[in-house]
């Protein structure tokens, strides 16, 4: 328990952190959970539209229009919080002055970032388990019950390549100050080309390799396999594959832009810059 505590110990006090600065906005929780029930309710809408047709893009995935989108509306959330958090901690930590205080300490980089990602993974699957929720209880979504290890390992080799990502966008940051077109890019090339919306076997042929180079798109086609059809980790073995292999290239590139980017940043005198 001793050699245990060191380590949860900072990513706890952010999380603590996090939490208090979060809770003194209670009306964003109220404003969250209005947010989920009205896309839900609009997506169900359009569902009702489409009067239940059996679509022949959908058939891998039960037909169901609605249960399609809702999961990848919600899992599509982790991209955008992993592309973001930690540059934005970067940011905040340059505009109050913070960030060479804090790159002084004995906590590496890669912890202070990765520790002020707690939160956020938390807030983020409390926002999914609603989607869910509401999908099945309220709109009568059928989700299969998969095995917790199948689903574990499915969505942590979802979630890993975009901790890749979100520390790029770190790195960008830490250099440039402002903007970010990684996570900006990230979030364009994979609301058209990743699956969130519609199967990525309706997209034109000359855009299919491109959406294969995206971790969404075979994030997003386990996830799916697993929650409509049961499927099993043999069933999708090609896309767990895929994404191991998109999370160490992606984890490596991240880190070691991460860490060149800091002597960049010492080394031209600009960490306090803003």
């Amino acid at each position: 328990m001793r050699d245990i505590r060191p380590l949860l110990g900072k990513p706890l006090a952010f999380l603590v952190r996090d939490f208090k600065i979060a809770a003194s906005y209670r009306l964003q929780f109220v404003m969250q959970g209005f947010g989920i029930l009205l896309t839900t309710f609009s997506f169900s809408l359009i569902d009702k539209m489409l009067g239940g047709q059996n679509l022949p893009a959908l058939s891998p995935y039960g037909g169901d229009f609605f249960a399609f989108v809702l999961i990848g509306i919600a899992f599509t959330d982790y991209l955008t919080i992993s592309t973001t958090t930690f540059a934005n901690e970067i940011r905040n930590a340059q505009m109050v002055g913070t960030l060479e205080a804090l790159l002084v300490t004995p906590t590496s980089m890669t912890t202070i970032l990765l520790s002020s990602y707690g939160y956020n993974l938390l807030a983020t699957s409390l926002r999914v388990i609603f989607y869910l929720l509401f999908g099945t209880l309220i709109f009568g979504v059928q989700l299969q019950l998969p095995g917790f290890a199948t689903f574990l390992i499915t969505f942590f080799l979802t979630l890993l390549p975009f901790f890749g990502l979100g520390l790029l966008s770190a790195a960008f940051i830490l250099v440039f100050k402002q903007g970010n077109p990684i996570s900006t890019f990230l979030a364009m090339s994979s609301g058209l080309l990743g699956g969130m919306l519609y199967p990525v076997s309706v997209l034109p042929t000359w855009l299919k390799p491109f959406s294969a180079m995206l971790p969404i798109t075979h994030g997003l086609e386990a996830m799916r396999q697993v929650l409509l059809n049961g499927a099993g980790i043999v069933e999708i073995r090609k896309q767990l594959l895929i994404l191991a292999l998109f999370s160490i290239l992606l984890l490596a590139i991240g880190i070691y832009a991460l860490y060149a980017s800091l002597k960049v940043a010492r080394k031209e005198g600009s960490l306090l810059h803003y």
